[in-house]
């Protein structure tokens, strides 16, 4: 196969031009075309060669990870990438026999001796369009349930994270043929040609303001889509949570990835009366997590000078507004920041900030922070956080902390978001045998495990009619006999 150009320091990422991604598309629309169904040996083949990928070259792309980001270890994207995505290709390879198989299905009474069952079949072409903020996880998990479900995968990653793409690319081409699973490179304008092409479904991750642009596209020949996508998760402690172990799992929620999340908790609510004790319990935390920022590996960079920027002006902003925005500094004694030069990559690891007294005309209450940012906001009885949630856009992602299981049960009912986790932050997305999506503004459709290989199959109903059918009993002409069949089948619904 032909090998692609690799990104050298200091280039721009090489656009795949819009011959070659018509191109590359019709081969994979012809191949799925010719081979309407791919055999459970060939799925799982295809399976092995992507987990060969990521075991071979698992340093290499985690390399490229860290230059694009200035500052994210390896170890970081060994457990918020790789780490999830080995458990993904070993859940799909264990039960992917199992999901092939037909679904057997009850025939009702009227319909016997007929027999029916469900057959998965592949749904053709799979375009995913990924994020930068994990570069590696969001590129191939959607691809693994495309490919488990026996489809073609066309992958557009960010053009954020240059040389993450560009190893991808590079890497892809030598583990698969361009007609099983391909990527294309470039900017805005690549992806918006990737969403109009008469795909077979569509995956995007990214900003509700895009999403919307995405579903647009693709409506126009009427591919459906999975939509990933951002909002503000809140988190809610009950009274009689543990404030301590709340503290530091929300911190660790919030400052993976340096917020760069998008189930990142996005605000706090906690009874009022507790934010001190709250702020003293954070910093705790928070110090004992990433006793430094600046120059400490495990604390990634803002993604770029602009993200930075933005972040930056929602405190400043906050601040103008009246909030009280405490900025929280390394830990005394701390190493200072290395000397060996890390391009700009030092200097945008932002120290995390909590705010206090944020209110509804603040920008940060109003967009997704996306930042080491957590604005905390006191509340006298659970129905102000309750419609507070239920009077803005569902979230991706909801949190909750306490003991009481009829107040979590009557948070879990009032509100309605994408996913939930109690007593802890992210985990529900590393559960193999839950879906995870959006709802509303946060997306629509859901993948990982079982759910993602029903969503990019097609499950075509079969019947089978028995040669001692009586369904001849309601053919025309209409007269006594049939009103006598219709009498008895009435009796029987």
């Amino acid at each position: 196969m032909r090998a692609r150009p690799t990104l050298l320091e200091g280039q721009d990422m090489p656009d795949t031009s819009s011959e070659e991604v018509q191109r590359l598309f019709k081969a994979q629309h012809a191949a799925s075309r010719a081979q309407p169904d791919a055999p459970l040996g060939v799925r799982r083949e295809r399976l092995l060669r992507l987990r060969s990928l990521l075991e071979q070259h698992a340093p290499t792309l985690a390399a490229a990870v860290q230059a694009d980001f200035g500052m994210r270890s390896p170890r970081l994207t060994e457990v918020a990438d790789f780490f999830l995505l080995r458990a993904q290709l070993a859940s799909t390879l264990k039960h992917l026999a199992r999901w092939c198989r037909p679904q057997k299905v009850r025939t009702p009474l009227y319909l016997q001796p007929a027999r029916a069952w469900v057959q998965r079949q592949p749904l053709g072409v799979i375009g995913v369009i990924s994020p930068w903020n994990y570069p590696v996880q969001l590129a191939l998990g959607p691809a693994i349930g495309a490919l488990a479900a026996g489809n073609r995968v066309l992958l557009k990653p960010s053009e954020l994270t240059p040389h993450t793409s560009a190893k991808l690319a590079d890497l892809v081409a030598q583990f698969f043929a361009p007609d099983e699973f391909c990527v294309v490179q470039g900017g805005a304008d690549v992806a918006a040609q990737v969403a109009s092409l008469p795909l077979d479904h569509l995956v995007f991750t990214g900003s509700t303001a895009v999403g919307r642009k995405v579903a647009l596209a693709a409506a126009a020949h009427l591919t459906p889509t999975t939509l990933e996508l951002g909002g503000k998760s809140p988190a809610i402690l009950d009274a009689d949570c543990d404030l301590r172990d709340a503290a530091t799992k929300i911190a660790h929620g919030k400052l993976l990835n340096a917020g760069q999340t998008c189930i990142a908790p996005d605000y706090l609510f906690i009874p009022k009366g507790s934010e001190a004790a709250f702020a003293e319990a954070y910093r705790a935390a928070v110090a004992r997590l990433f006793p430094y920022f600046e120059g400490n590996p495990d604390y990634a960079s803002i993604i770029t000078p602009r993200h930075l920027a933005r972040l930056r002006d929602l405190l400043r902003e906050a601040r103008e507004l009246g909030a009280d925005v405490q900025e929280l500094g390394a830990v005394p004694g701390s190493p200072a920041a290395p000397q060996q030069s890390l391009g700009d990559g030092i200097a945008r690891q932002m120290a995390p900030a909590l705010v206090f007294g944020a209110t509804g005309d603040m920008r940060l209450m109003q967009e997704e922070i996306f930042g080491p940012v957590l604005p905390v906001i006191g509340y006298e009885a659970l129905d102000e956080a309750v419609h507070h949630i239920n009077a803005h856009p569902r979230p991706l992602s909801l949190y909750w902390f306490g003991n009481r299981q009829a107040v979590r049960d009557e948070v879990l009912a009032r509100t309605v978001s994408g996913g939930v986790t109690v007593n802890d932050t992210l985990l529900h997305i590393a559960h193999e045998n839950l879906p995870f999506g959006g709802v509303g503004d946060s997306g629509w459709g859901a993948y990982h495990g079982e759910p993602g290989f029903v969503r990019f199959s097609h499950a075509k109903p079969v019947l089978v009619q028995s040669r001692f059918s009586a369904g001849g009993a309601l053919y025309p002409p209409y007269g006594a006999r049939f009103d006598r069949v219709m009498s008895v089948l009435r009796k029987l619904l």
